[in-house]
C-alpha cells in the first residue's frame, strides 16, 4: 500500500488530544502473538497500527532491579489473583508483552497436542505441514537453539545429573537468546538485548515495515454494525498515575485483531456484550499453574545468575493412567527454577529464625518448579469482575490436586538424589522434608486457596478455536464467529493448554492469523 504513515512508536506524551487513526488493521496487544501478526502483516504490504495498554520500555530503561522492573513490565506488579486469592496471575504490561520477561524456552507444540485440537476439536489447518515453515523461519528471526553446556547453571546441571541418575527423560530446552551473557536478570528484562522478545524482534522489524504503535492506549469499545466492526474507540493512559484520561483515540480500520494476551482477550469481547451469541467465551481457560520446591545444599547453587531453564525433563509431559483410567503420575514439564533473592525471600513459607536460617544461606538454596498440564476436563472460566476487570474462576479439581502433588514428590525425589540436605515445599504449610523417608507427607498435603504458592504465567483458552459458535469462538482462520472482520490471535485460541512453554506456538498460530486476515483484505 503506497503512502502509508512512516512506522514509529508512540507513547501517552505524544497523545495530546482525541485524534482519528486509520489503517487497514489495528492490533490490540503487543505480545508473542500481536507482535507476530503485527509485522507478518506489514511484511505483506499492509498498513498496521499495533495498540499496547502497557508503556514502552526500551532496553535503556531497564535497570535489573526486582521491584522497579516489575512494575514496568508486569500487569499490577504480579499481584493480581484468582478469585480464591490462591493463584498469582503473571503476565505482561508493557510493548513487547510478557515475552520482556518471560524465560525465552521455544519448543514447537508436540504433534499429539496438534492431534488432539485437530480430532477433538475441529481445529484445522494448524497441523505440522502448516507450522512447520513458521517456526523454521522464527528458528532463525529469534535465533533459537538448545541451552549450551556453559548456560547450565549449578542447578541446571543438577536437575540434568538427577534426570540421569533416575532415569527420566530431559533435554537441554530451546532458548531465543543471541550473545547471552549470564546476568541472570531475564525476569527484569534484557538490558542487554540478549533475550530475543518481541521488544527487539518483530517489534521493530514491524515498525521499519511502517507499522505504527500506540503504547499507553487503552482498547474500549468497538462500535459495531451487521457483523461487522466498523471502529474501535480506545483511551489514552496517563502512565505516571497510570489512569486512563479523556483522551480518545478512534481507530477506522478494515481489519481489527484482539491479541491482548489469554488473561484479556475473552474479557475484552465480554465487554463488547458477546457473552449471549458466543457462549463459549471465557470458558475452557487453563494456566498452568506451578508449585516449587526449595532446597538446602552444601555447595553454592546462586539460583539467580545463567539463564533460568537450560535443561527440562520432559519424562512426565504427558499425564499417565491406569486401566480404569485412575491417574497414576505426570500431566507436567520439570524445570530448574529461577528466583531473585527479594522474591526468593517472599516465597519462603517461614518466619524469624527459621527464616533467617535459609535466607542466611541463600548462595545454597536450589530448587525446581513444574508448569502443568492443566486437565481438559478441569478447566476455568474467565469471567468479570464487578469493576470490569478480568476474574479467574479455577476449580483445583481433583485431578489437577494428584498433579500437583506428584510434582511435588518429584521435584523431591529429584533434588534428594542430587545432594539436598532439606527440602521446603513453597506453601502455606511450610512442609519440611529431610529426606525420602517423609515423602509420604505430600501425600497428605492440602491443594487449597494459598496452601501452595503458586503463579500462573501461561494463560490459554476463553476464546478456544473450533467448528461452530455452540462449541468455541473462533473458527479456525481465527475470524470470531458471526463477524467478518474481527479476529483473535494469541494463547486464548487454544483449546486446551500447549503441554510446553506456548510462546513458540503463539507466534506459529499467528503466521497462520496473519495469512488468513491478508487473504481477508484482498
Amino acid at each position: 500500500m503506497s503512502g502509508r504513515p512512516e512506522g514509529r512508536i508512540y507513547q501517552w506524551s505524544d497523545l495530546t488530544q482525541s485524534q482519528t487513526i486509520r489503517a487497514e488493521v489495528c492490533v490490540i496487544g503487543s505480545g508473542c502473538g500481536g507482535a507476530t501478526v503485527a509485522k507478518k502483516l506489514a511484511e505483506a504490504g499492509r498498513d498496521v497500527v499495533i495498540l499496547e495498554r502497557g508503556g514502552y520500555y526500551p532496553e535503556s530503561a531497564f535497570d535489573q532491579s526486582e521491584i522497579g522492573m516489575n512494575a514496568k513490565l508486569s500487569a499490577d506488579r504480579s499481584m493480581r489473583a484468582s478469585a480464591d486469592g490462591g493463584t498469582l496471575l503473571l503476565s505482561g504490561h508493557n510493548v513487547g508483552g510478557a515475552s520482556v520477561h518471560y524465560w525465552a524456552d521455544s519448543y514447537r507444540t508436540p504433534q499429539d497436542r496438534l492431534a488432539l485440537w485437530a480430532d477433538r476439536y475441529g481445529v484445522q489447518g494448524h497441523d505440522l505441514a502448516a507450522l512447520m515453515p513458521a517456526w523454521d523461519e522464527l528458528t532463525a528471526t529469534l535465533n533459537v537453539h538448545p541451552a549450551t553446556d556453559e548456560y547450565h547453571n549449578r542447578m541446571n546441571q543438577l536437575l540434568r545429573e538427577g534426570a540421569h541418575k533416575l532415569g527420566w527423560e530431559g533435554h537441554p530446552v530451546p532458548q531465543a537468546r543471541k550473545h547471552c551473557v549470564k546476568s541472570g536478570h531475564c525476569m527484569q528484562g534484557c538490558v542487554y538485548r540478549a533475550k530475543q522478545s518481541q521488544l527487539v524482534t518483530h517489534i521493530p522489524q514491524a515498525v521499519a515495515l511502517g507499522a505504527r504503535v500506540y503504547a499507553d492506549v487503552e482498547a474500549h469499545e468497538l462500535l459495531r454494525e451487521q457483523g461487522k466492526v466498523r471502529r474501535l474507540v480506545a483511551r489514552v493512559v496517563h502512565r505516571p498515575s497510570n489512569r486512563v484520561s479523556d483522551i480518545e483515540l478512534t481507530i477506522d480500520a478494515k481489519v481489527f485483531v484482539v491479541a491482548a494476551g489469554g488473561y484479556y482477550s475473552a474479557p475484552f469481547l465480554m465487554k463488547q456484550g458477546l457473552g449471549r451469541q458466543l457462549p463459549m467465551l471465557g470458558r475452557s481457560f487453563g494456566m498452568n499453574p506451578t508449585a516449587m520446591v526449595h532446597g538446602l545444599y552444601d555447595e553454592d547453587i546462586v539460583l539467580w545468575r545463567n539463564i533460568p531453564a537450560a535443561f527440562g525433563v520432559e519424562q512426565f509431559r504427558l499425564a499417565r493412567h491406569d486401566e480404569a483410567g485412575r491417574y497414576v503420575e505426570g500431566g507436567y514439564l520439570l524445570m530448574a527454577n529461577q528466583i531473585q533473592p527479594g522474591l526468593l525471600g517472599s516465597m519462603m513459607p517461614l518466619m524469624g529464625a527459621t527464616l533467617g536460617e535459609w535466607m542466611g544461606q541463600m548462595k545454597r538454596v536450589g530448587g525446581t518448579i513444574a508448569w502443568i498440564d492443566d486437565p481438559a476436563d478441569e478447566l476455568g472460566e474467565l469471567k468479570l469482575a464487578k469493576d470490569g476487570t478480568p476474574k479467574v474462576e479455577y476449580p483445583y479439581g481433583p485431578k489437577t490436586q494428584a498433579i500437583l502433588r506428584d510434582t511435588i514428590r518429584k521435584q523431591a525425589q529429584i533434588q534428594f538424589a542430587v545432594g539436598a540436605r532439606r527440602l521446603l515445599v513453597a506453601g502455606a504449610d511450610a512442609l519440611l522434608l529431610e529426606s525420602e523417608a517423609d515423602l509420604a507427607k505430600i501425600d497428605a498435603l492440602p491443594i487449597r486457596a494459598g496452601g501452595l504458592y503458586m503463579a500462573a504465567p501461561h494463560p490459554s483458552g476463553g476464546c478456544i478455536m473450533g467448528r461452530s459458535a455452540k462449541d468455541s469462538v473462533t473458527d479456525s482462520t481465527h475470524r470470531v464467529h458471526g463477524f467478518d472482520n474481527l479476529f483473535v490471535a494469541d494463547s486464548s485460541v487454544f483449546p486446551t493448554p500447549v503441554s510446553v512453554d506456548p510462546s513458540f506456538t503463539i507466534m506459529a498460530f499467528s503466521y497462520v492469523a496473519a495469512r488468513h486476515i491478508d487473504e481477508h483484505l484482498d
